[in-house]
This record gives structure tokens, sequence and C-alpha cells, in this order.
């Protein structure tokens, strides 16, 4: 497969707050793309600058060599890949479809069997860096799926990450995204606590901040997240409802592995308190929000 703007016809089914910097890469490198999203107007962005719309998943397929998906849940998944208006249904013999959702990797392991069976590649290719890396084309990407192919799609992935590592067969990008999400799951809370712990004590967070970050204690989600909580602005990179989804994945997968995660279980019940006090549809680093509230602790958001 020969990928570049002169041969490759792109499909994006998912504009949201990844997809639709990660499709504008594509888009500015001079790939044709034919977009599809559950809002159009979300897409518009991409359709002002000359993205063809389509009404549905199929539709995307049936126009484009590969077709990739960043959308909500795994039955969102499901729905526009093995769907009777999905992709698969409306790909041709030779085509690949790329899923950049954090969704199971039993599911994405069903998609690429399902998609064998019609002479598609189905690859999986969950990302992290949130809103941030998918603006600066800086995102992780974790594949999982044919070889050949992964290496054939090197063009894309550098278009939009600065780490592209395949990981194994369909379901290993899935898996691995699952090890980011518990790394990130930690992370968070101990960034949450120790700017609490930074308030309570009288510090300036913003000069602690320059103390730790650059030390042992210096992480992505300190850096990236660290400022925007002590300026109180908790707009979603990511939302706390999809990482509430992404962590019971891993604890489902960790269950069926006879695997005790009790950290991660942990984290799971705090951004389910974060969620019920009303802050699903905000960013994860909202969970401060909910960790001052139990203190006590008057913590402003914009």
């Amino acid at each position: 497969m020969n990928i570049s703007p002169e041969t490759t016809r792109v499909g994006w089914i998912g504009t949201g707050v990844m997809g639709l910097s990660m499709a504008g890469h594509l888009q500015a490198a001079g790939y044709r793309l034919t977009v599809s999203n559950r809002t159009k107007k979300k897409a518009q962005p991409l359709l002002d600058a000359g993205a063809e719309w389509a009404d549905s998943p199929y539709a995307v397929a049936e126009r484009s060599d590969v077709t990739f998906t960043i959308v909500g849940y795994p039955a969102d998944v499901r729905a526009v890949a093995l769907g009777d208006d999905g992709a698969l249904a409306g790909a041709s013999s030779g085509a690949v479809l790329v899923d950049m959702t954090t969704s199971e990797p039993s599911l994405a392991e069903e998609i690429a069997h399902r998609a064998a069976d019609k002479g598609v590649v189905s690859i999986d290719a969950p990302v992290s860096g949130g809103d941030v890396g998918a603006k600066n084309g800086a995102l992780s990407i974790m594949i999982g799926g044919d070889e050949h192919t992964v290496a054939a799609l090197n063009p894309l992935w550098e278009l939009m990450g600065a780490k592209y590592v395949r990981q194994g067969g369909p379901g290993a990008g899935q898996h691995t995204k699952c090890v980011n999400q518990t790394l990130v799951a930690g992370q968070m809370i101990s960034v949450c606590e120790a700017l609490l712990y930074a308030a309570k004590a009288g510090l300036d967070p913003t000069t602690v901040l320059e103390s730790v970050g650059s030390g042992a204690a210096g992480s992505w989600s300190l850096t990236n997240l660290g400022p925007r909580i002590i300026d109180g602005n908790f707009a979603p990179g990511f939302y706390i409802e999809h990482f509430l989804k992404d962590m019971r994945i891993v604890l489902e997968e960790a269950r069926r592995m006879n695997l005790s995660l009790p950290g991660l279980a942990l984290c799971d019940q705090l951004y389910r308190a974060a969620a019920a006090q009303g802050h699903a549809r905000d960013g994860t680093h909202a969970l401060m929000l909910a960790l001052a509230k139990v203190n006590g602790v008057e913590w402003e958001a914009e």
C-alpha cells in the first residue's frame, strides 16, 4: 500500500475534542477527507477547509482507502464499525479501518477477524496526549494489528503522533492503552492531592510546580494539567465520563485475567464521586473539585 496525498483517500468518523484536530493534520498535509460525525456542526471546520461530508460510516468507508474512527464508547465503536450502516459494510477489499477510540481489546479482535473475512485490515490504535497532544500532532499512538499494514500507514501516524509503536496483533493497542490509563489514573490523584496540600500549607502552587515539576515528581499530568487546575480551568481535554469508561474496561480486563488492581479500583471510586458531584463532562483534572469538597477547601473554577 502506497500512502500519499495523491493516491490515498482518507475517511474520518468522529470529530470531537480529539478527532477534529487529528483529522485536521491529515487534511493540512493534503489528504482528501471524507468525514462523518453524529453532529455535523462539529465537523464544520474540516468541511470549510474542503472535506466532503458523508451521512453514515458506510458512506465514509465506501469512498475511502483508509478510514479512521475515534468515538466515545465501545458500543459506539461496534455501531460505526460493525453496524448494518457501518464502516466495514461500506469498505472494499484491500481497504483499512483504523479505530483510535479507547475501547475493549476483545472488540478490537472481533472487528479484525470480521474485517479479514472481507479482505479488509482492521487496526486498533488508541492514543494518549489529550487535546494538547491532538492539536500539536504530538500524541502517543499505541497500535495493534497486521505488521505490514501498520508500517505502511507510517506517513499518517507521523502526522498525528510524536510516538507511534506497534505493540502486537489485534487488541494489543487497546491492552497498551489499558496500561496507560492505569498510570494516568494514579498520577491524576497525586497531582490533585499534592496541590491541595500546597494550598493548605499556604504555599503558592505556581512556584511549587516550578520546584517539583522538573524533579523526580515530574509527569505529563503535572506539567500539562497542574497549571489548569491552579487557574481553575476545568474544560475537558478528556471527559471524566470517558475516563470512567476507560477504567471500567481496565478493571474488567484485570478481572478476566484474575489480576487485582486495588489502586485503580480506588481511582475509579473517586472519579465516580466527581461525576456524581456534576463533573462528568469536565476534564479529568476536575477531580480536584471533588477532593477539595471532601476536604472543605474552596477551589474556584472559571
